[in-house]
């Protein structure tokens, strides 16, 4: 029996679905309290005959100037689905192929096709979430756990989503952050921010020792030592830890950072 409380619980969590949040966060999830800027703005540009998605990627430019994809690294709980799966031991696991750089533009494609133009001149709203986003079928999951009713009218569509989620989840015990490197375009619009973000990483030149400890730690592939400001680099701190010379770490500056530029530890 429903109680006036969790009436009121559930009217307060349905308010903040309004409020956009960083990361890839499906609004359908019965625990999300914000609304996934993907979905989002999906939804305004297919009625921007209307009006422009002003306060949606308002949001997202100024979460990419302030943060970069430390969004990726921090804020993502389906990131944090992937950080979790690769840690399953598995007999090898892949750091890198042939094609692996090549590969990684398909996220900005899936972001400039299916999050932009399809809802734009086509009016499929969202396509993105509709027939790609796996975060989206995990909450599809749980919403059909929590009520029976809803296995009836899943239909082919779902099932779709539910391999593609399937394959992400294999993959992801083989390779790190497979959704994160090849499909997200979230991590493709945040990318190129970590050049010009707030939050900057650095490495002091001086200091390093060129022992290629940071890019053998590095799941994404980066080398910090030459490029700390990459747009695959999620911000995860690994290469920090790793490195003996505490060559690199983060800093919160306006000015855009070169890799020999040395940390400010002023800050």
């Amino acid at each position: 029996m429903r109680t006036s409380g969790d009436s009121s619980e559930e009217a307060s969590i349905s308010a903040t679905k309004a409020v956009c949040v960083p990361g890839l966060n499906c609004y359908s999830c019965p625990g999300a309290v914000g609304a996934c800027p993907i979905g989002s703005l999906q939804n305004s540009l297919s009625g921007m005959t209307f009006r422009f998605p002003y306060y949606v990627l308002g949001l997202m430019i100024f979460f990419g100037a302030l943060l970069g994809r430390t969004i990726c690294g921090f804020l993502c709980p389906f990131g944090l689905l992937q950080d979790l799966l690769n840690r399953i031991p598995f007999p090898k696991k892949i750091r890198t192929f042939k094609g692996d750089r090549k590969l990684r533009n398909l996220k900005y494609l899936v972001l400039i096709v299916l999050v932009i133009m399809v809802p734009i001149f086509v009016k499929l709203t969202p396509a993105f979430c509709k027939y790609v986003c796996p975060s989206g079928t995990l909450s599809g999951i749980l919403l059909a756990l929590g009520d029976s009713r809803l296995f009836a009218v899943l239909g082919g569509t779902f099932f779709w989503k539910l391999s593609l989620l399937i394959l992400v989840i294999l993959i992801s015990i083989m390779i790190y952050r497979p959704f994160c490197k090849y499909i997200c375009p979230l991590g493709a619009f945040y990318g190129p921010f970590n050049k010009v973000a707030l939050m900057k990483m650095s490495c002091d030149k001086s200091a390093c020792v060129d022992c290629g400890a940071c890019s053998a730690v590095c799941g994404m592939g980066v080398d910090p030592s030459e490029d700390p400001n990459s747009t695959e680099c999620i911000r995860c701190g690994s290469c920090i830890k790793t490195c003996p010379a505490k060559a690199l770490g983060y800093e919160f500056s306006l000015r855009k950072k070169e890799a020999g530029d040395p940390l400010d530890t002023s800050a």
